[in-house]
């Protein structure tokens, strides 16, 4: 029985969260509590003062104080695992949804002229399948034949269904997807377990994510701080011992606990993890977390025009005769040349020739030699049987033509060309033989809402630069509409590549958006690649990242993300260490107060007790940890504005509001515990 993928849900529901409160003990495994410096000192410490108890216990001694240190430390490091725990609940919810789908899906196996019914975990990179009004498409592929209208709610997330057709940079097809119209056959492009929706598993669930270089440079940052601050408790029984105090191990733990920053050391995996997730929630697909971060960092933009600037699907409009040419030896010539022409582009060539009168029988075509359009050559055309070479291609490729082979190029050529290029559609020339016979004008359509977007992107600091393969003319016509920064017209796959490496060589970071074969190498090239989910299978393969929404205006939304990821990291890294500060009043007067009755002053919260102090701080310390965890899961908003004014924003709020907070917080919960006789 076919299947297809349900969004998952935005909230949690209490299986979730059940679920998540489980792994926060499963992920007191010591290989799990390993890759987290702070919490694993915390376990060690929690595991001294158990042991601590318990022999109180046997020899008779009072262990109330070491048992709530011992069950606080515990729930410090239950609370850190949780927040990785949720901030993994929403990926496995839909890791479950993409997994059922996968593994329900049945698909119509092509073997020669016959069709065998197999599961789609069985196909190979090479099967053909056949998929018809209202199946599920089996696996990642290729449409090579036919055309169809295919829903991709469940993956987009969005109602309308797009088209998908053989021979065209929207041929791409996704696992789990549902056609809704007609009959297409699929080349698979992915073996078992490497397919789209594989590796949507695997990045949801957690398995594929890697540390990023920022998060990689705070770990070490808070190891560091961490060793410091055990070295300082480690010689402070010495110290302690020179003024004649006596300092408990318990006391000693509770204080390293204190002093480490535990509260950053706690969120950072959340932190990254909820960066994915929030990426995944606006339907982009990321590869790796640095993908995520790196956007927040980029400077550059680089768009492909066709398809990604515009909706893609040019349409013929009108057919100009030039030199004094017969109209309909025009059309017929374009029509000739654009029969084994697949693309939208020249399947409208065709439709709007035969909606004029013009059409070509077939023994005109029987055993021509048909030339297919390349992004080198950027140039198409049939060879007849009757001896007639008919070429169609951008104005710049057919007047080298007609240079190299010495054609008589008409005086008006050149006006009808940058007619039809200043209004921002494509012209191409149409030779038959040795005359130029006219212009065919191909009308793009920019995105809407693409200016303002841009817009928005010019105001976060970032540069966006159009390429395509179109002449200048249209290219300027296409980046006003759009309101880009710059074009480049006339662009290989090379000019894209080198462009990027160029603005790579003098230290920016480059993020590429595109969706065809040819933009592959860029795609694989920028620091951030983001594919069209619409595009090609080689495209797709080569980002590191797929927008399933296919907008290219989703960067925005992305580097957003990014920014705020790198925002979210640096207030909360802030306030770990700004709350330290209230700890030190608490603490260091309860340790040495009665042989140095001078730091009573110190006692600025006016605790009731040593004890009570010390409990406190411990305590506060393991709360603000879920207190936090919805700023780490929904990370702190970034709006444009310079980089002073944020770090003043981030230092005012998170740094004076670490230094206040916990001077209430630890007060309070003092008040507490004397109402409950701790005092």
């Amino acid at each position: 029985m076919s299947q297809t993928l349900k969004p998952a849900q935005s909230t949690f529901s209490a299986d979730q969260m059940q679920e998540a409160f489980k792994g926060g003990f499963k992920k007191f495994a010591p290989r799990m509590l390993a890759k987290n410096p702070v919490m694993l000192v915390v376990t060690v410490g929690s595991l001294v003062t158990l042991y601590i108890t318990v022999a109180n216990v046997v020899t008779g001694q009072p262990f109330l104080y070491e048992l709530s240190i011992t069950v606080i430390l515990v729930f410090t490091v239950w609370f850190a695992n949780v927040a990785e725990s949720i901030a993994e609940a929403r990926g496995k919810a839909q890791a479950k949804s993409l997994r059922s789908a996968r593994e329900g899906t049945q698909a119509r196996r092509l073997t020669g002229q016959t069709e065998q019914m197999v599961s789609s975990v069985e196909l190979h990179k090479g099967d053909l399948v056949v998929v018809e009004a209202g199946g599920v498409i089996p696996g990642d592929g290729e449409v090579i034949e036919g055309i169809a209208s295919v829903d991709e709610s469940a993956i987009t997330g969005e109602s309308a269904p797009v088209i998908r057709e053989a021979g065209s940079d929207f041929s791409g097809v996704t696992g789990g997807t549902r056609v809704l119209s007609d009959r297409i056959v699929v080349r698979i492009s992915s073996n078992p377990g490497e397919s789209f929706l594989d590796r949507m598993i695997s990045l949801v669930e957690g398995a594929s994510r890697q540390k990023t270089p920022n998060e990689i440079a705070l770990g070490i940052l808070l190891s560091a701080l961490t060793l410091v601050f055990l070295l300082v408790v480690v010689t402070l029984p010495a110290i302690a011992g020179f003024v004649g105090v006596k300092v408990d191990v318990t006391t000693l733990v509770a204080l390293l606990v204190c002093l480490i920053p535990t509260t950053i050391g706690g969120l950072l995996p959340a932190i990254g993890i909820a960066g994915m997730d929030r990426a995944l929630k606006a339907n982009v697909i990321a590869k790796s977390g640095k993908a995520v971060e790196v956007a927040g960092d980029v400077d550059t933009l680089l768009l492909d025009k066709t398809g990604t600037i515009t909706y893609g699907n040019r349409q013929a409009t009108s057919f100009i005769v030039v030199g004094g040419a017969n109209p309909k030896a025009l059309m017929e010539a374009a029509l000739l040349s654009s029969l084994a022409d697949q693309t939208p582009e020249g399947k409208s060539i065709v439709a709007l020739a035969r909606s004029s009168g013009v059409s070509a029988s077939e023994k005109q075509t029987e055993g021509a030699e048909f030339i297919e359009f390349t992004a080198q050559t950027r140039m198409s055309g049939v060879n007849l049987p009757d001896g007639r070479q008919i070429r169609k291609g951008s104005s710049d490729r057919m007047l080298k033509l007609a240079q190299e082979q010495g054609l008589h190029v008409p005086a008006d050529l050149k006006t009808q060309v940058e007619k039809v290029a200043s209004i921002g559609a494509t012209p191409l020339v149409v030779v038959e033989d040795r005359q130029i016979l006219g212009v065919v004008a191909l009308s793009d359509v920019v995105k809407t809402g693409m200016r303002e977007r841009f817009a928005e992107l010019r105001r976060m600091g970032l540069r966006t630069v159009m390429v395509t393969g179109d002449n200048p003319l249209t290219a300027q016509a296409i980046a006003k509409e759009a309101g880009v920064d710059a074009f480049i017209a006339e662009a290989t796959p090379e000019d894209k590549l080198r462009l990027i490496r160029e603005e790579q060589s003098v230290g920016k970071r480059v993020a590429m958006m595109g969706d065809g074969t040819n933009d592959a190498p860029a795609l694989a090239q920028a620091d951030v690649g983001l594919a069209m989910n619409s595009g090609t299978p080689a495209a797709k393969e080569a980002g590191n990242m797929i927008d399933l929404d296919n907008d290219p205006t989703k960067l925005l939304e992305v580097i957003e993300i990014g920014k705020g990821l790198l925002i979210t990291r640096g207030a909360l890294t802030t306030f770990s260490i700004a709350n330290d500060v209230a700890k030190y009043f608490a603490i260091l007067p309860a340790l040495f107060v009665t042989s140095i009755p001078e730091l009573k002053v110190l006692d600025v919260m006016g605790l009731g007790s040593p004890q009570s102090a010390i409990l406190s701080a411990v305590v506060f310390n393991a709360l603000i940890i879920p207190a936090l965890i919805p700023v780490a899961l929904k990370g702190v908003k970034y709006t444009p504005s310079s980089s002073d004014a944020l770090l003043a924003k981030n230092l005012l709020v998170y740094g004076l509001g670490g230094v206040l907070l916990p001077f209430v917080g630890i007060k309070l919960i003092d008040l507490v515990l004397a109402l409950l006789g701790w005092n």
